[in-house]
Formats: C-alpha cells, sequence, structure tokens
C-alpha cells in the first residue's frame, strides 16, 4: 500500500503540473494572439522584409503613401591630403517609396557657379565650395540654383566611409571598365586595376571610383565618356552595386555595424525619424527602377575662361532633362480616349457650345486661332501631401470642361503653380486658377512637353 504522504505529493505534483499548463496555455495565447497581429500588420504594411521592418519601426498602411519622394545631395570627399578635402564626387539622388523609382543625377566637378566665365577662377568651381569652409550648406545652395530643385538634405561621405562599407558588406563585384593604372604620390593615391569582372574590397573601391586617367594621360573611351565623364559613369555604375549588394539578406543584419560606419565617417542632416520612415521600403529597391544621367553642359575654350578649365551647364538641356528624370518619371498617363461616335457628339455640342471657347497664342504662326478646353493638355502633379487633392483638383477641372490627359505626384511644395508650356493665353491660366481657388501663374515654355499645362498641387490647396 502507498503511504499517506506519497499520495499527498503526488497530488501536489499533479495540482503544479496543471497549474504549469494553464500558464503554458495563457503565454501561448498571448504568443499567437501577438504573433497574429504582428502578421497581419505586416500583411498590410506590404508582405515581406519591407513589410516586416515598416512594423517594426511602428508604419501603419498609410505611413508609405503619405511619403513623398526623397531628394538628397551627395558628395563624395577624399581625405588623403593633410588639410585639404577634395570633393570628388556630387550627385543629386532621389527615390520613392510609393513607385520604387530612384535617379542618380551626376554633376561634374570643374562645374562653374561664378557669374563671369570670362573671369573663371578655381575658387568657382562647384568642387572647391565644400572645401573652403567644409559647409555643405553652400554646395547645396549651389546645386539648387542649377537645378531648381530645391533639394533639402546632404550626405557627406568621407573616403573612409567608402572603404570601411565596401568591406562591411563583403565586397563588391564589379565589372573594371579599363585597366587602370594611376599614381599620386602627393595625395597617396595608387590605382592598379585589370579591366574585368571582379570582388573588390574597400581600397580596390577607392580606386575604382577615383580614376580619372592613366599616367600616360590615357582614359576611358569616348564611348564611354573621357575623364570626368567616365569617371561619373564609373562612380554611378559602381553605387548601383553597392545597393544590389546591401540588399542581400545577409547584409541586413549588419545595419548595426553599417549604422557605426555612418556615425563615424558621415555628415548628414538627414534627422534619423526621416531616414527611419524610408529604410524599411528601400530594402526591396530594384536597381534595374534606377534611371541615372549627368548635368549637361560643355567645356569653354582654356582662352575665354581666363585660363581656367570649367564645365559650364547647358540651362535650356538641363532644364529638359530635370523635368524627365525627376518630375515626369511618376506621371502616368490617364486613359482618355472616347469612341467616335462620342467624338462627333462631342464635336457637335462643342460647335453650339461658345461659353467653353478660349483663345490661345500659336506661337509658330504668331497668330491666334479659337479652341475648346477639351483641346488643351493638362497635367495635374500632386504637391500637396495630401492624397485626396489630385482626384478634388482633376474633378474640378474636368467639372469645369478641361481634360486632364496626365496625372502623377512630385516632391511636396508649399504653393500651387499653374505652368504654360506652350504659350497659352493669360486668360486661360486665370480661368484654370479660379477654377481650382488658387495657383502662382508662370510660363515655363518647351517645345518637347507632351502637355501643354502643368499644374502643380502645392499645401495652400484646400
Amino acid at each position: 500500500m502507498k503511504n499517506k504522504n506519497d499520495i499527498k505529493n503526488k497530488k501536489k505534483k499533479t495540482k503544479k503540473h496543471k497549474k504549469l499548463k494553464k500558464i503554458l496555455l495563457v503565454i501561448s495565447l498571448i504568443l499567437l494572439i501577438f504573433g497574429g497581429v504582428f502578421a497581419y500588420k505586416v500583411h498590410l504594411n506590404g508582405g515581406g522584409l519591407a513589410g516586416m521592418l515598416a512594423t517594426v519601426v511602428g508604419h501603419d498602411q498609410n505611413t508609405k503613401k503619405n511619403l513623398g519622394e526623397f531628394r538628397a545631395l551627395i558628395l563624395g570627399i577624399s581625405t588623403d591630403q593633410v588639410g585639404v578635402e577634395l570633393t570628388d564626387t556630387i550627385m543629386v539622388a532621389s527615390y520613392n517609396p510609393n513607385t520604387q523609382k530612384a535617379t542618380l543625377l551626376s554633376i561634374p566637378r570643374d562645374t562653374y557657379t561664378g557669374k563671369n566665365t570670362a573671369r573663371a577662377t578655381a575658387y568657382e568651381k562647384i568642387n572647391a565650395l565644400y572645401g573652403r569652409k567644409h559647409r555643405p550648406d553652400e554646395t547645396l545652395e549651389a546645386v539648387n540654383e542649377l537645378t531648381g530643385l530645391n533639394i533639402e538634405y546632404y550626405v557627406v561621405v568621407k573616403t573612409e566611409a567608402l572603404i570601411k562599407l565596401v568591406d562591411a558588406i563583403g565586397g563588391v563585384t564589379f565589372n573594371v571598365p579599363i585597366d587602370m593604372d594611376y599614381d599620386d604620390d602627393g595625395q597617396d593615391l595608387h590605382i592598379h586595376l585589370k579591366a574585368g569582372e571582379q570582388k573588390l574590397d574597400g581600397d580596390k573601391a577607392e580606386q575604382v571610383v577615383r580614376f580619372r586617367h592613366n599616367n600616360d594621360m590615357t582614359s576611358f573611351p569616348s564611348e564611354y565618356g573621357d575623364n570626368d565623364i567616365g569617371r561619373m559613369r564609373t562612380q554611378r555604375d559602381f553605387i548601383m552595386q553597392v545597393i544590389k549588394q546591401l540588399a542581400k539578406p545577409e547584409n541586413i543584419f549588419k545595419i548595426g555595424e553599417i549604422l557605426e560606419i555612418a556615425k563615424e565617417d558621415l555628415i548628414t542632416n538627414v534627422d534619423i525619424n526621416v531616414a527611419k520612415d524610408y529604410i524599411p521600403y528601400a530594402v526591396e529597391f530594384d536597381t534595374e527602377n534606377l534611371l541615372t544621367a549627368t548635368l549637361p553642359g560643355t567645356v569653354p575654350s582654356l582662352k575665354s575662361t581666363n585660363g581656367v578649365s570649367i564645365y559650364v551647364v547647358n540651362k535650356n538641356e538641363a532644364k529638359e532633362l530635370i523635368e524627365e528624370i525627376f518630375h515626369n518619371r511618376d506621371i502616368v498617363e490617364t486613359e482618355n480616349e472616347t469612341s467616335n461616335n462620342s467624338e462627333a457628339e462631342n464635336s457637335k455640342t462643342e460647335n453650339n457650345t461658345t461659353s467653353n471657347n478660349i483663345t490661345a497664342n500659336n506661337t509658330t504662326s504668331q497668330t491666334q486661332q479659337t479652341i475648346n478646353k477639351s483641346d488643351i493638355k493638362l497635367e495635374v502633379l500632386n504637391g500637396s501631401g495630401e492624397n485626396s487633392s489630385l482626384q478634388k483638383v482633376v474633378k474640378q477641372l474636368e467639372g469645369a470642361g478641361y481634360k486632364v490627359t496626365r496625372t502623377g505626384t512630385t516632391n511636396t511644395t508649399s504653393k500651387t503653380t499653374i505652368a504654360d508650356k506652350k504659350g497659352i493665353k493669360e486668360t486661360y491660366l486665370k480661368n484654370i486658377k479660379d477654377v481650382i481657388g488658387v495657383g502662382v501663374i508662370s510660363s515655363s515654355e518647351s517645345s518637347s512637353s507632351k502637355v501643354d499645362i502643368t499644374i502643380v498641387i502645392g499645401a495652400d490647396y484646400k
């Protein structure tokens, strides 16, 4: 027969086991609920790695929708010479998390920022601005003047940061375009690389992005772009490969090491909260959506520039390029095609209705012709920061008889603008302003524009 104490002890153990099971069951249910809620939030945030990271940092399904295009000036600084910091790389970078499109625009380091090229000095080159006072905001101001982009952020990347970053992510596979053989004892810069695809460590990465020409003054082939033009192309191509490497799963977990590198060797005015908003979505960026270009311009003869080698930006070409790669990338063509019967019916109605008629300038013949509102191609871009503004404006314009052929999003702006692209008469522009109730009228004529008027909705639209 079992001892009474043994029976009591067995009952106590049984009770303890039951309590433990209940506790474990409650914990499991709590974890299941929290896990389910987390998984649901990840799903709402788009799923995948981006959705998970967005959920971890506290985003909801509306966070990404409210994010505009992020733009920043990137300055690559070499620090080989004591007391001298040269700006070897000047780029404008943009990224739109909603369209997953990005742009890199290179600005030649010899770009002239002065007023009179006949009296040019080396101190007026854009690459000299940072070195004078170590103030990136001066270079930022000059770039905004050249591009009209109103960029707010800057990132100054020192040579040490590039070397450490490439080593931290395990090197970068890159196709070196030509044999490179260059030595500069003054900067302690020695570049010796063979052409072809290879894995570059941090030291070799620095060699690739700083190469302009060989010791014998030969450079990249003309079709690639020699000297500075070739170097800028190589820099953009290399950055694309760095982005691909960074996006690999094994490097996501090196974020702590990467942030430490940034803390030591980056100078930036990008707030941590701003970075936190964009990083979760950037991990799924596809470099196929990266558009690259160089600010267009010419190199005048030394005789005309006070003996100083400078690069003069072509303002007209630059304006068209900026419009195409920064503003027009996110524009979506809307379906405004009608059947032949509808067109005939509309035409009949238009002929009987004079209130919708408007006079516009004919820029080729210098005469005027009477056209209908629906004949004018309108482009509406939302820069208000409010998703609902775009639909409201389009509805107002179409309700007044206008035809909107293109819509899209653009960088957030405070003022609504109505830009004339094709020499439309001012009475028409004022009429549009009356319809939407706000707007600054401006002229921005462009023969290559696909629309007649571009309306950018600002934060002042209510």
